[in-house]
């Protein structure tokens, strides 16, 4: 019975048939977790290039009609840069937000435009400043004069985009699940 036991536990030793298969079930787990996060992290990483994208369709816009910041244009011109970066995805999900000078300013979300503030400050200079992801106009200055922190005083309009993103795997992702925003200042004279 042991010379049986030990005849069949030999020959089971040297069989490679079959091996492969146990390999690739003990490694398949792990590719696929590498594949998911690989996934993941692409998804988060495309959203947010599209909302760069969109951001800078809103500059470019703000650049080529640089004469239309003006109390007399403001508003217009906040409201159609929202409207840019809001539909630039081909989706409802992104929120876009046109401030020019300090003043008008305007938020597309779903399609609906909503404006506020003042489009007297259009005709305006300002000097603004940045502290962490907080922009500070501060108070109305000459046009062309030196500013604190270097650089002129001008023009200016303030474009951002932001959209919710939500991972594939919830609170197991690799990448974050949250609000992307994508924010540039331009300066238009």
């Amino acid at each position: 019975m042991t010379r049986a036991r030990s005849s069949i536990f030999g020959r089971l030793s040297k069989d490679q048939r079959g091996a492969s298969a146990v390999e690739f079930a003990l490694l398949s787990p792990i590719f696929g977790l590498l594949l998911a996060g690989t996934l993941d992290m692409g998804a988060s990483i495309y959203a947010q290039f599209g909302l760069n994208a969109a951001v800078s369709a809103g500059a470019n816009y703000a650049l080529a009609n640089a004469s239309s910041v003006s109390s007399s244009n403001a508003a217009t011109l906040s409201s159609t840069i929202s409207k840019l970066v809001a539909g630039a995805q081909g989706s409802s999900a992104v929120t876009g937000v046109a401030t020019v000078n300090s003043g008008s300013s305007a938020s597309t979300v779903n399609s609906t435009t909503s404006q506020s503030g003042s489009a007297s400050a259009a005709d305006s200079c300002y000097c603004p400043t940045l502290s962490g992801s907080t922009i500070s106009w501060g108070t109305a200055k000459t046009c062309a004069s030196d500013c604190s922190g270097g650089g002129y005083a001008g023009k200016f309009v303030l474009v951002t985009a932001s959209r919710a993103y939500t991972s594939f795997f919830g609170s197991y992702s690799f990448a974050a699940t949250g609000t992307l925003t994508s924010q540039t200042l331009v300066q238009v004279q």
